[in-house]
C-alpha cells in the first residue's frame, strides 16, 4: 500500500519561500489521512449491516415457512431414530358398521426392575405383594438379590397401580410405556374380535399382535402403517349384538341348554349384522384354551363357526327347493309318506304317523323324513352331492375368521343311497350354523349365491352365481312361511313380520359311537319378512330341555323356536323395518278425516 507523506519536502520548500508556516501542511495530510479511514470503515460497516440484514431476513423467511408447515400438519409423536429394527406398536381401530368403536388401544405401563440399582430389596417385594397378591414374596426376594440385571414384573399396569409402585420409592422399580389393546364392551361380540396380545417387547414399547378372531384374520392390515390409522370397520350392529346376546343368553337359561348360537344375516349381501356365541369370555382377559376334553366346553369355542353340528329337518327345505328346480315335483305333487321307509336293512321312520301321502308342501311343514327321502331318492346321489356344494355345505366357510377354516364340514365317507336319504333330513352330514345361514340365505333371496363376510361392504354387492331361479325361490318361501303359521314351528310367529323358516332337532352323536337318546342339537333357521326377506336368523341350542311340563321337551319347536321369536321381536325394529299389519287387523277400525 502506498503512502502518502506527512511533510512532502516539495511542499515544505515551496512553503518556506512563500513564507508559510510549513507545520500547516503536515495537519492537512494528518486531516485527509482521518477521512479516508473513516470512509473505508463506513463503508466497511454498511457492507457488514448488509449481510446481517439479509441473513437475518433468510433466517426469519425459514422459520416462518415452517412453523406455517407446522400448524398446518397433524400432531405426531417424535420418534427416535435406531440402528435396530423398531417395534411398530400402533394398531388401527375397529369398529362396528355404524362407526362405533369396537376395540381400540389405551397408553398404560409395563412395569420391570433393574436389581444393581435397588437399595432395600427386601422392603421392595414386601411392598409389592401388598400391591400384586398374585406375586410370590420369596421368588421376587431371589431374583432381587440375584445376579440378574434385568426382570420383567408385570407387562402392563393400571394407574393406580403405577402410582402405588411410585410410593415405594425404590429406584431399581422402573416404568415402560406400552400401548394395550381395549375391548370396552367386554364380552359383546368376543368371538368376533378374538383378542390381543404382545409378541416382540422391549423396553420401551411392544408389538401387539392378534390371537384370534378378525384380529388375527387382519392382522397385517391392522398393523400396517402405510393406512395412517384406518380403522377396519365390520358388518356387525353394537346395538344389534347386544340386544341378540341379551334374548340369547336368557334363552340359553330358560331351555336349560349347555351352549347356544345366534346368526343374524343380510340375505343380499352375506354381511353378519350379529353373531353371538355362547358361553363366552372377555377379551381384556381371554382365558387359556383347553388342553384336554371337548373344545366345545371351552368359552372360547365359537359355536356359530367351529361348532359342527347334524343339523337335522332344517335340510328338508334344500331336498325340496331342488326337486322343484329340476321339475321333479310342485308345491301340490303327492308324496308317499306311508312308514315305515325300508331301503336294505335300514328303516326311515317320521316323528308322527302322516298316513299314505303328503304334498310336498305339507312335507315340509309337518317335517317328514319319509317324504323328504322319497324326493331325495329320485333327485340322486350326484345330484344331491352337487346342489349342497353349490350352496356351500362341502367347504369350510369363507368368513374372515381364523377359526373358519378349520372347521369343515363332516361328509360321510362314502355317499351312497342311504346317505342321500338321511343327508336330506339332515342326518349324516354335519356343517356349522353359518353354513346353514348362507344357504338359507340363498335359497329364499331369489336364488343366487351369498357368501358370509363379516367387513360392511361399501356399494352395491356383486350378485353372485345363481344356484336355483326366482321361482323356485318363491315356493321355497311359501312353504317355510307355512312352517311357521300351520307347522312346527308355530311359536315362532311376530306379529307384523311374516317369519318363515324351518326347525331342527337332531340327536348329539357319542364320542364312541353312536347317538344319545337325551341330548339333542335344536336349530331354527328363519327369515323375514317372508313376502321381501331381508334377513335370515339362525338360533341353535346345544342340549336344550324345556321341563314346564310333566316331561322334559327337547325339540326345536319348543326350544329354538320360542327364542328366535322374540329376537325377531327385539331386533327388527333396530334393523329398521316397519311392522306390516295385515287387512284382517283392521277389521271393525273406522277410518276418519279431521
Amino acid at each position: 500500500m502506498i503512502r502518502t507523506p506527512l511533510r512532502p519536502l516539495a511542499q515544505i520548500l515551496e512553503a518556506r519561500s512563500a513564507g508559510q508556516n510549513p507545520d500547516r501542511i503536515e495537519r492537512e495530510n494528518i486531516r485527509l489521512r482521518h477521512e479516508q479511514m473513516r470512509d473505508k470503515l463506513r463503508q466497511r460497516a454498511e457492507t457488514r449491516l448488509l449481510v446481517l440484514g439479509v441473513l437475518f431476513l433468510v433466517g426469519f423467511t425459514l422459520i416462518g415457512t415452517r412453523m406455517t408447515v407446522l400448524a398446518s400438519s397433524d400432531p405426531v409423536e417424535p420418534q427416535a431414530s435406531a440402528s435396530a429394527a423398531r417395534i411398530v406398536a400402533q394398531r388401527a381401530n375397529i369398529v362396528d358398521r355404524q362407526g362405533r368403536v369396537l376395540a381400540t388401544n389405551l397408553a398404560t405401563n409395563s412395569f420391570y426392575a433393574q436389581p444393581p440399582l435397588m437399595v432395600d430389596p427386601t422392603r421392595a417385594a414386601s411392598e409389592l405383594i401388598k400391591i400384586f397378591p398374585d406375586l410370590d414374596e420369596k421368588d421376587l426376594l431371589e431374583k432381587f438379590t440375584g445376579p440378574r440385571k434385568f426382570l420383567w414384573i408385570k407387562k402392563k399396569l393400571s394407574p393406580e397401580q403405577v402410582q402405588a409402585v411410585h410410593d415405594i420409592g425404590e429406584p431399581g422399580l422402573l416404568f415402560g410405556p406400552r400401548e394395550m389393546r381395549l375391548y370396552p364392551n367386554g364380552r359383546l361380540a368376543a368371538h368376533i374380535l378374538g383378542g390381543a396380545s404382545f409378541g416382540r417387547e422391549g423396553v420401551h414399547s411392544a408389538e401387539v399382535i392378534g390371537t384370534a378372531g378378525v384380529e388375527k384374520a387382519f392382522d397385517d392390515y391392522l398393523r400396517d402403517p402405510a393406512l395412517d390409522g384406518a380403522p377396519l370397520q365390520l358388518s356387525i350392529d353394537l346395538s344389534i349384538q347386544a340386544a341378540a346376546r341379551r334374548v340369547l343368553m336368557g334363552g340359553m337359561k330358560l331351555m336349560n341348554a349347555k351352549g347356544a348360537t345366534a346368526i343374524l344375516m343380510d340375505v343380499k349381501t352375506g354381511e353378519l349384522i350379529s353373531m353371538t356365541s355362547l358361553p363366552d369370555f372377555d377379551p381384556n382377559r381371554r382365558p387359556k384354551p383347553l388342553i384336554k376334553g371337548d373344545p366345545s366346553d371351552s368359552p372360547l369355542f365359537n359355536r356359530a363357526v367351529q361348532g359342527v353340528y347334524e343339523l337335522g329337518s332344517t335340510f328338508k327345505i334344500f331336498a325340496a327347493a331342488q326337486a322343484l328346480e329340476l321339475g321333479l315335483v310342485n308345491p301340490a305333487t303327492m308324496i308317499e309318506t306311508k312308514g315305515p321307509m325300508r331301503w336294505g336293512r335300514h328303516r326311515i321312520r317320521d316323528f308322527h304317523d302322516y298316513g299314505p301321502e303328503l304334498s310336498v308342501t305339507d312335507v315340509i311343514v309337518k317335517s317328514s323324513n319319509i317324504g323328504t327321502a322319497h324326493m331325495a331318492i329320485n333327485i340322486g346321489t350326484a345330484r344331491q352331492k352337487e346342489f349342497l356344494a353349490q350352496l356351500g355345505f362341502t367347504t369350510p366357510t369363507p368368513v374372515e375368521l381364523v377359526e373358519a377354516p378349520g372347521a369343515k364340514p363332516l361328509l360321510p365317507p362314502k355317499w351312497s343311497d342311504i346317505s342321500t336319504m338321511t343327508i336330506s333330513y339332515g342326518h349324516g352330514l354335519a356343517a356349522s350354523p353359518l353354513h346353514l345361514a348362507a344357504a338359507y340365505a340363498t335359497i329364499v333371496n331369489g336364488g343366487t349365491k351369498v357368501t358370509p363376510t363379516l367387513v360392511k361392504q361399501i356399494g352395491e354387492p356383486p350378485l353372485g352365481p345363481r344356484i336355483i331361479s326366482e321361482r323356485t325361490s318363491l315356493q321355497a318361501r311359501q312353504m317355510l312361511r307355512a312352517v311357521v303359521t300351520s307347522g312346527t314351528a308355530s311359536f315362532g310367529e311376530v306379529t307384523g313380520y311374516k317369519v318363515g323358516g324351518k326347525t331342527g332337532t337332531a340327536d348329539k352323536p357319542k364320542p364312541q359311537g353312536g347317538y344319545h337318546k337325551d341330548k339333542v342339537i335344536a336349530t331354527f333357521a328363519s327369515a323375514f319378512p317372508m313376502d321381501d326377506p331381508q334377513y335370515v336368523l339362525i338360533v341353535t341350542l346345544d342340549e336344550p330341555s324345556e321341563n314346564s311340563g310333566t316331561e322334559p321337551r327337547r325339540t326345536a319347536g319348543w326350544t329354538a323356536v320360542p327364542v328366535a321369536a322374540e329376537m325377531i321381536r327385539r331386533v327388527a325394529p333396530l334393523l329398521g323395518l316397519r311392522p306390516a299389519l295385515d287387512p284382517g287387523d283392521l277389521v271393525g277400525v273406522s277410518h276418519t278425516r279431521l
